[in-house]
């Protein structure tokens, strides 16, 4: 991680500011008195400040590094095992006729969640979602190279993930559940045959704008190295567990649609059970990769009006 920026304020105190007047005329006058070819020395100098910024922005020599790549097994296994526990989760839930399959489901995703942050967050900083991966690239946490091969490696191990439920259900309840994948509607019998039941596509891009934004919220946590000193790491990776679950649990009971299976807030797992069960899981499936993007651009303008002494930014900044 890149060195902290430094903030300067006003003061409140009126000597303080004047004090402060008084270095940036100093600065303006000796600016002014400075040679021209001094200052065409200076004007390089920012612009190659500027160009080594983008390219710590950028990160392309992570591509060929070999610890993002291991970093990125960590990512990978992760979200495999995420796909795979939580739509078996979901099918067992309703398998076994609860009362109440929402409770139980948003329960089970907080542990799943809390377990694998902690597990993979001493590895690749526990992303195990393109969300996270994307909003840590934007306020400099990380390179956007890193970021690319993270979102990669989490969406090749939900596609594993939902392959290994593929093998260990049967073809019945992978039918019938479609792998546990994200849906927006799916074919049900009517009185009059076969009709299209769930929510209609602006709805369900508000919802995932929404909760991808108060998703990100508790992940502020872990992004300010303050409060994850301070808090401790399961303390965080729990609190985020926990929010997950709750927005599983309103999602899917504030809608009370059939066909709908709540906010995706994963965008790689949804893509995985997509592309190995197929079919009508495409239908809609944009919604649940550009929502989550409105939402973290959403979070980003929020991070923008941060101190940034609540982050330590990989890129530095003059």
């Amino acid at each position: 991680m890149a060195e902290s920026v430094v903030v300067i304020r006003d003061s409140d105190n009126g000597d303080d500011h004047d004090q402060l007047q008084g270095a940036a005329i100093s600065k303006i006058l000796a600016a002014s008195a400075t040679p021209m070819h001094q200052q065409g020395k200076l004007g390089d100098g920012k612009k190659k400040t500027s160009a080594n910024i983008r390219r710590q922005w950028l990160g392309l020599d992570e591509i060929l590094s070999l610890e993002v790549w291991q970093a990125s097994m960590a990512e990978l296994l992760g979200t495999a095992v995420l796909v795979f526990m939580l739509d078996t989760v979901v099918i067992s839930s309703f398998e076994t006729d609860t009362k109440t399959p929402n409770i139980v489901i948003a329960c089970f995703v907080s542990l799943v969640i809390t377990i694998l942050l902690l597990a993979t967050g001493p590895i690749s900083g526990g992303h195990i979602n393109p969300i996270i991966s994307f909003s840590a690239a934007l306020v400099g946490l990380i390179s956007f190279s890193r970021a690319l091969v993270y979102i990669l490696a989490q969406c090749l191990g939900a596609t594993l993930g939902a392959i290994a439920l593929k093998a260990v259900v049967s073809s019945t309840i992978s039918n019938h559940f479609s792998l546990g994948a994200c849906t927006l509607t799916v074919i049900a019998p009517g009185p009059n045959g076969p009709t299209v039941v769930g929510i209609e596509t602006g709805q369900a891009l508000g919802l995932e704008i929404v909760c991808t934004v108060v998703f990100l919220f508790p992940v502020v946590i872990a992004f300010d190295h303050r409060q994850l000193k301070a808090l401790g790491p399961v303390v965080v990776c729990s609190i985020i567990g926990i929010v997950v679950g709750l927005l599983v649990f309103v999602s899917t009971t504030v809608t009370t649609k059939r066909g709908y299976s709540g906010a995706g807030i994963n965008p790689a797992r949804c893509i995985g059970p997509a592309l190995i069960r197929g079919g009508h899981l495409w239908k809609g499936h944009w919604i649940f990769w550009v929502g989550p993007t409105i939402g973290c651009f959403v979070f980003y303008l929020y991070a923008l009006i941060i101190p940034r002494q609540h982050f330590k930014p990989r890129v530095n900044e003059e």
